[in-house]
């Protein structure tokens, strides 16, 4: 597959489950419910971020242009930097698709919503991760991938 092609197919569909896990939540539950899902480790838990992890700035005045443009530039910088990479590096090409998809997914929402739903809730009993979505998840573990990738090309270039 081409990597336009994959990049393509990685972001449209994680798009895809993004949004349509936000709006299966925004549509079937109320602000603030919660469904247990594992006792004690995991729930579905319908809340709104305003800021960005952790509610970083979420009573911020500027808030929402300042995450929409950053959003942006994001996009922006992973387009760039995708165009850079060698047609053989297919697992770069899917972690900056999937970066991409959480991003533009989360900047759906703030552009239509003014804030981010989220919904998944991982706790140890009462000690409970910041409630975080598909598109949060999208970008770590893009991320992690893009480490891994990162690693494996430095090795690469050792050998010769």
């Amino acid at each position: 597959m081409k990597p336009w092609s994959l990049f393509s197919l990685f972001a449209i569909v994680g798009i895809i489950i993004d949004q349509g896990t936000k709006i299966a939540i925004d549509r079937s539950m109320q602000l603030f419910d919660s469904v247990q899902i594992i006792e004690n480790f995991f729930n579905i838990t319908y809340v709104r971020n305003r800021g960005a992890a952790f509610s970083f700035l979420s009573d911020a005045s500027w808030r929402l242009p300042f995450f929409i443009i950053i959003s942006i530039i994001a996009a922006v910088v992973i387009l760039v930097a995708f165009r850079k990479l060698r047609n053989d590096q297919r697992l770069a090409h899917i972690s900056l698709a999937m970066i991409f998809s959480g991003a533009v997914g989360n900047l759906i929402d703030r552009v239509r919503l003014g804030e981010v739903i989220d919904f998944l809730d991982v706790h140890w009993y009462r000690h409970h991760w910041p409630a975080f979505n598909v598109a949060d998840s999208l970008i770590c573990v893009g991320v992690i991938l893009l480490a891994i990738d990162m690693m494996l090309e430095e090795k690469r270039l050792k050998r010769g």
